[in-house]
């Protein structure tokens, strides 16, 4: 199947649309649409210094957008109100 085939994504979808929670895929864990890459993986190796352009050659199925789309998932994650019992 050719690359662009895997992502025909509408113009207007957002990045957090390349992602996708399911019990169905990876046991509930957040993952790629369309594939059962774990948004936790694509992180853990850009945390360990893996570049865009490697995890590309690695996931030839994976686009620059699903890279991207891993990380404004983990920005999102990060920007919640934490609330401490007083």
């Amino acid at each position: 199947m050719p690359r662009e085939a895997l992502h025909q994504y509408p113009l207007s979808m957002s990045l957090l649309d390349r992602n996708v929670v399911s019990p169905e895929i990876v046991h509930g864990r957040p993952a790629i649409r369309g594939t059962r890459v774990r948004v936790t993986d694509v992180l853990s190796l850009l945390a360990a210094g893996v570049s865009h352009a490697e995890i590309l050659e690695d996931y030839p199925y994976l686009t620059a957008d699903d890279v991207r789309a891993c990380l404004d998932y983990a920005a999102a994650q990060a920007d919640h109100a934490i609330l401490l019992a007083s």
